[in-house]
């Protein structure tokens, strides 16, 4: 299936941005900009009438439904994957790419890309896209990693269960750019500017039960995200 992102999204009472307008992003693909380059998510349910947030690692796959689905995984016993399918549920994804210092300590900000997702996630049953969900997220952190392992064994699979996500209601917002000083602020005697921000991996190190060099697709992943060479 080849999936339509040029389907902008539609806003809803939950994704409509009262604050800062105009950082919202309506290109679908913006959205799955932010998802592709994200490694985790929060998970937000309600469990016993208390949210819990939960951080956890996700798949994406947007061959999956006419918008695309997230993967997310867990023991078949966890409370909150036990209560997903029931509810609906909140899944965050959040990048911080620079600390804004202004003049003023009001107008500090951060420079960030930032979705949210909401909907009712569906418990996977079939067999086949379960390992494909899990897969996914293992590929998702480590692009090539799902063929260079053992596959999960059956009882591995049993134990384990994939929520699938569907991306329809979504928002997406973000910030970019230097700090905005009142103007009156402008010849005041303190620095304004930006710290950049990024996530960068250090030398992989191989287990110390292990004599096997460091494979092509683990280094690969490593010199993407700034790994010394």
């Amino acid at each position: 299936m080849t999936i339509t992102t040029t389907t902008p999204l539609q806003p809803t009472d939950r994704t409509t941005l009262r604050r800062s307008k105009e950082r919202a992003a309506t290109d679908r693909e913006v959205l799955y900009d932010v998802l592709r380059a994200g490694m985790f998510c929060h998970l937000g349910v309600i469990l016993n009438g208390d949210p819990v947030v939960l951080p956890t690692a996700y798949g994406l796959d947007l061959d999956q439904g006419p918008d695309g689905v997230i993967y997310l995984h867990g023991s078949v016993a966890a409370r909150s994957v036990v209560a997903a399918p029931e509810q609906t549920i909140c899944v965050t994804v959040t990048h911080t790419d620079g600390l804004v210092l202004a003049r003023s300590a009001f107008h500090h900000s951060v420079n960030y890309r930032s979705a949210v997702i909401f909907g009712v996630p569906r418990l996977v049953a079939d067999p086949d896209e379960k390992l494909h969900g899990l897969n996914r997220i293992v590929d998702h952190l480590v692009p090539g990693r799902s063929t260079a392992t053992r596959p999960p064994s059956r009882k591995e699979l049993a134990k384990t269960s994939v929520l699938a996500l569907p991306l329809t209601e979504a928002s997406v917002k973000t910030r970019d750019g230097a700090a905005n000083d009142e103007e009156q602020d402008l010849g005041l005697p303190y620095w304004a500017g930006v710290i950049p921000l990024r996530v960068v991996a250090g030398e992989p190190v191989t287990n110390p039960d292990s004599d096997l060099l460091v494979p092509a697709h683990v280094r690969t992943r490593a010199n993407l995200l700034g790994a010394p060479s």
